[in-house]
């Protein structure tokens, strides 16, 4: 019975005891009669009072064996005495039933006088219970109201499956529906609503289709999105341990971890085979990745350990030597050590450093001592730079040369006092040495010169062309002439060309072989 059943029951609870004094049952009406009840709370299990309103056992039973009413047990002498002194209950009127409901009711039971319902199914008639002490016609609302309530549930049932509401123990409801409309102790359209709890189950069968291919949409999407937390994790975890970027690779996989775990808390279920083999592969690439930071930063360890000894015993050479005065072999030790330095493998960032920071220190002190000790050096040889600068003038008035003989004599006059003058500042040495330079460069290429003119193969070379030349003008003034007398254009042209050209290359040749004199 349900809960709606229940409270229209209860609301003619208060009218049993009227009621029961028309029961056949001598007993009834005279404690029905007995102006000294028992209080309900002194009333034994015996004396329990039953519901006014009878209904039918089951639904195959007749008109004739349903029961009229309940009936109470005679109470005890005992349960007579200890009942307190009250009035008469007083009998609440049944609630009021609509026209329409009535004669929709009608159409499918009727009432008698005594307050028996039958019910009208497939042209037969079917006993529903008794509500005695009312109208027939109340009566008969009584038990349409508890189709009704039937009905406002079917109602509801359609209004979530039309909205699409999660079907979860709608099934279970038309179910229960369903066996509510088979105790037959209601009156209205019985078939009419087991039609509508038939398509309603269809409905929600396909709802629940839909349902479970939107869940099983869901969980292939969220297992794709676990296999790409996986596929990722292996990935990093199968980098080359020497090239990985390990503090970006780190938090990537921790990122991968607290999405897994997001997934898990959150997500769908993805069947616990599928959890465990994702969560065996994720958990495998986390331990080799977590494996192979921990060997390589461990290699790292041992490798910076290593470095740190090699450049600290670099470092001791380097401060050993900060304070040699021999400025040229300290200076190649330190170019020596700086070669060793870069071929040594780093150390963390950290101790490189500061490993670095001590040995530049070292060379640092170094060339300070040495750059002093050059000022002062500098500060003595400003006195030879006037000198030198002065025998510079003096060789660059020789340029340009005329006579070679005696410029290169007075540039050996310059050269034995320039060495005689010393040395000269460093900042300066390249200035002066290259004014000395160009006139030596001048010297050299006059002689280079003169050399190429007195050269005897040369001479020889001359002459012959000469005489070559010679010959061959001579020959072309005889085909000139040969030519005019014989009046053709075309060779005398030809030969008076040729003519020129020959006796051009002659005069070049004259002018060399003058020059080479």
């Amino acid at each position: 019975m349900t809960d709606s059943q229940k409270s229209d029951e209860t609301a003619v609870v208060a009218n049993q005891d009227a009621v029961e004094a028309n029961s056949p049952n001598g007993t009834e009406a005279a404690l029905a009669a007995d102006p000294t009840p028992a209080a309900a709370a002194d009333e034994t299990p015996a004396a329990t009072e039953t519901p006014a309103v009878t209904e039918a056992p089951a639904a195959e039973e007749t008109p004739a064996e349903a029961k009229p009413g309940g009936s109470r047990p005679t109470p005890s002498p005992a349960a007579f005495a200890a009942r307190p002194k009250a009035p008469a209950a007083v009998v609440p009127a049944a609630p009021a039933v609509s026209a329409a409901s009535l004669a929709e009711a009608a159409k499918w039971g009727r009432a008698e006088g005594d307050g028996h319902v039958f019910l009208t199914l497939d042209g037969e008639e079917i006993a529903v219970g008794q509500y005695p002490g009312v109208s027939p016609d109340e009566a008969l609302g009584y038990f349409a109201r508890k189709f009704d309530d039937i009905i406002a549930q079917v109602v509801l049932l359609e209004h979530r499956v039309e909205s699409k509401a999660p079907a979860t123990d709608m099934q279970k409801t038309v179910t229960h529906l369903r066996e509510q409309l088979a105790e037959r102790n209601m009156v209205g359209d019985i078939r009419s609503a087991e039609a509508r709890l038939d398509t309603l189950s269809a409905q929600i069968t396909e709802l629940e289709k839909s349902e479970k291919a939107a869940h099983e949409a869901v969980r292939a999407s969220e297992l794709a999105a676990r296999e790409a937390i996986v596929a990722e994790a292996e990935a990093i975890a199968g980098q080359d341990p020497a090239q990985i970027q390990w503090k970006t690779s780190s938090a990537r996989m921790n990122e991968l971890f607290e999405t897994w775990k997001a997934a898990q808390k959150s997500g769908v279920r993805l069947g616990r085979s599928n959890e465990d083999a994702l969560w065996k592969r994720f958990r495998s690439a986390r331990t080799v990745f977590d494996r192979h930071r921990r060997a390589y930063f461990s290699q790292l360890d041992s490798n910076n350990s290593a470095a740190k000894v090699a450049k600290e015993a670099l470092i001791a050479e380097a401060e050993a030597l900060s304070s040699s005065t021999d400025w040229g072999y300290a200076a190649g030790e330190y170019r020596r050590l700086m070669d060793q330095w870069k071929a040594t493998p780093r150390a963390s960032r950290k101790d490189d450093d500061a490993l670095w920071g001590r040995f530049r220190a070292a060379q640092d002190v170094f060339f300070s001592n040495r750059q002093a000790a050059n000022e002062q050096i500098d500060q003595e040889y400003t006195a030879n730079l006037a000198v030198k600068e002065q025998l510079v003038a003096e060789a660059q008035a020789l340029l340009p040369i005329n006579d070679l003989n005696a410029t290169k004599k007075a540039l050996q006059s310059i050269r034995d006092r320039w060495e005689d003058a010393g040395k000269v500042p460093r900042a300066d040495m390249g200035r002066i040495e290259a004014g000395l330079r160009k006139v030596e460069d001048a010297v050299r290429e006059a002689e280079e010169e003169k050399w190429r003119r007195s050269n005897p193969e040369t001479k020889a070379r001359t002459n012959s062309a000469l005489s070559q030349l010679e010959s061959a003008i001579a020959g072309l003034k005889e085909d000139l002439e040969k030519a005019e007398k014989a009046g053709d254009q075309r060779r005398i042209k030809a030969a008076r060309e040729a003519l020129e050209a020959r006796e051009a290359w002659l005069d070049q040749i004259q002018r060399s072989a003058s020059d080479l004199a």
